[in-house]
C-alpha cells in the first residue's frame, strides 16, 4: 500500500461479509460516498497507478469522500455466492451504518446505479444529493441492446475476449489495457460471471418517480450503452434532474460533478452568498395583489397568509443555500453564489406557492425576478445596479412568473431549464432596453427554448 493511501477499515454486513471502506477527504462541504462499479480496488494508489480517479469530478479538498469495494471484489472478501441487488444493498447499508453521517450525497456508476436510486428514494432525509454517472434504473434494459447480449454470451465461453469487447463496445478503448489490469486484478474470473448473471435482475424503476434528492445525470454522446438517449430518458424520470453530456467520459472529468455538490451544499453555497465582494445572483420575490388581499381579510388574516409565504421563502432559501438580504413585508430579496442555485430556487419557490394556492382558500401568487452582477455591500444590505434592475424585473413578472435578463439566460445555457423570450422592456433609470426571458417551470411544460 502506498503511504498516500488513507486507513483501510472494515464494516461487517447483516450477513456477515467484511466490507473494506476508506474515508478521506476534508472540508466542510456534504460528505459523499461514491459507489463505483464492481471489480475495484477501494485502495488509492491502484487507481493512481491506472490513471484513473475513484469518482470523476468530486473534490477531496471540500469535503468528506468515503468509497468501498463491494462484495468478492477488491480487499473486501472474497469467497461470498450471492452477489444480488439485495446482497449488494447489505453492503452499501454497512458502510453507511459505520459511516454515521447523518446526511451524505451518493455517487453511482454503471451497475450501482440501482442501489443508489433505491436508497435515495428510501431515504429522502438521508440523501443530499445523486449523482449517476453511465448508468440505468433497469438493468434488464440493456440486456436488450443485441451487442450487451452477445457479450453476456462471450463471457460465458471466452473470459479474455469478453474483457477486450466489453471496453470497446462501452467506449473506453483509449483506457482499455488500463481497465482490464483493474478488473483482472479485483476479482476473479468466476466472480465476473457471477456479477454478469446477477445483475440484469438489478431494477430501481419502481423509485425512481420518488427520488427527491438534487439529481445529476451524467454521461456521454459517443458511449453506446448506455446511451445519451438512454440517459436522458432517466434524467426526465427524476424530478428537476440536471443531465449533463460530458467529453471525454468519467476519466477525465470536468467539473460539473463537484459544481453540482457545491450548488446544494447549505455550507459552501452560503458563504459564497455572504462573500464581502464578487458576482452574485439576487432574487426578489413579490406577493401579487398583495394591498387588496389585506384591505380584503383584515390585518389578521392577511397577516396569516404572509406569514405562510415568509416559511416558505426562508425554508427554500435554506435548502438552496440563499442569503436572506432583507424582506419588505410583501416579499423578499436574497442573494446567491450560483446562479443555478438561485434558478432551482426560483421554481422551487413557484412550485411551493402553487401548492399552497390548490390547498388553501387563500391563493398565494408570487412574482420573482433575477439578475446576476457585483453588488456593492454595506452593513449586511445590497445596492447598486445589480439590485435596482433586479427589482424592477420581478416588477415585470405576472402572478407566478420568474424573469430574468439576457445575461442570465446565458450564464445558464446548458442547463436544463426552460425559457420563452418575452421580448425588450425599457426600465426605470437604466439607458439601454433589456431583453427578458420567461423561466416556465410547470411540469407540462417540455424542455426546449420556444
Amino acid at each position: 500500500m502506498s503511504q498516500r493511501d488513507p486507513q483501510v477499515r472494515y464494516c461487517t454486513t447483516a450477513d456477515g461479509v467484511q466490507i473494506a471502506y476508506v474515508v478521506d477527504g476534508r472540508g466542510p462541504g456534504i460528505p459523499v460516498i461514491c459507489m463505483s462499479a464492481p471489480f475495484t480496488d477501494v485502495r488509492p494508489s491502484y487507481w493512481e497507478e491506472l490513471g484513473m480517479p475513484i469518482i470523476g469530478g468530486v473534490s477531496r479538498e471540500a469535503r468528506p469522500l468515503a468509497w468501498f469495494d463491494f462484495r468478492g471484489c477488491g480487499i473486501s472478501e472474497r469467497s461470498v455466492e450471492d452477489v444480488s441487488m439485495d446482497a449488494l444493498e447489505r453492503d452499501l447499508y454497512a458502510v453507511i451504518e459505520r459511516l454515521d453521517w447523518p446526511r451524505f450525497s451518493l455517487a453511482a456508476f454503471g451497475m450501482t446505479g440501482p442501489l443508489a436510486m433505491k436508497y435515495a428514494a428510501e431515504h429522502p432525509e438521508r440523501v443530499a444529493s445523486l449523482v449517476l454517472r453511465e448508468t440505468y434504473a433497469r438493468a434488464a434494459e440493456m440486456g436488450r441492446i443485441p451487442r450487451m447480449r452477445a457479450l453476456g454470451l462471450l463471457l460465458r465461453e471466452d473470459y479474455e475476449s469478453y474483457m477486450m469487447l466489453m471496453v470497446a463496445t462501452n467506449g473506453w478503448s483509449s483506457e482499455g489495457s488500463r481497465l482490464m489490469k483493474l478488473m483482472a486484478g479485483a476479482a476473479t474470473e468466476e466472480m465476473c460471471r457471477m456479477y454478469a448473471a446477477a445483475s440484469p435482475t438489478f431494477n430501481a424503476s419502481m423509485f425512481v418517480d420518488k427520488i427527491q434528492a438534487r439529481t445529476l445525470v451524467l454521461g456521454r454522446d459517443d458511449m453506446p450503452v448506455p446511451s445519451g438517449d438512454m440517459l436522458r430518458q432517466l434524467g426526465a424520470r427524476i424530478r428537476d434532474a440536471r443531465v449533463v453530456m460530458e467529453a471525454g467520459g468519467w476519466t477525465r472529468s470536468g467539473p460539473a460533478v463537484e459544481q453540482f455538490l457545491a450548488e446544494g451544499d447549505p455550507v459552501s453555497a452560503a458563504s459564497a452568498a455572504t462573500a464581502p465582494s464578487g458576482t452574485r445572483t439576487v432574487l426578489f420575490t413579490d406577493i401579487v395583489g398583495h394591498t387588496v388581499m389585506m384591505q380584503r381579510l383584515g390585518d389578521t388574516k392577511g397577516r396569516d397568509v404572509l406569514r405562510e409565504h415568509e416559511r416558505i421563502t426562508r425554508d427554500l432559501l435554506k435548502q438552496h443555500g440563499g442569503a436572506e438580504v432583507k424582506t419588505m413585508g410583501d416579499g423578499f430579496m436574497a442573494s446567491f453564489g450560483s446562479v443555478t442555485s438561485a434558478m432551482e430556487c426560483a421554481i422551487a419557490l413557484q412550485r411551493a406557492f402553487a401548492a399552497h394556492t390548490e390547498s388553501m382558500p387563500e391563493p398565494l401568487r408570487v412574482r420573482v425576478g433575477l439578475n446576476a452582477g457585483e453588488p456593492i455591500e454595506e452593513d449586511g444590505d445590497l445596492f447598486g445596479a445589480t439590485v435596482i434592475l433586479a427589482s424592477r424585473i420581478a416588477a415585470k413578472a405576472g402572478a407566478g412568473e420568474i424573469l430574468i435578463p439576457e445575461p442570465v439566460r446565458h450564464l445558464l445555457s446548458g442547463k436544463a431549464f426552460t425559457f420563452s423570450d418575452r421580448g425588450e422592456y425599457e426600465m426605470k433609470g437604466f439607458d439601454d432596453a433589456v431583453r427578458l426571458y420567461e423561466v416556465r417551470w410547470r411540469p407540462e411544460v417540455a424542455v426546449g427554448d420556444e
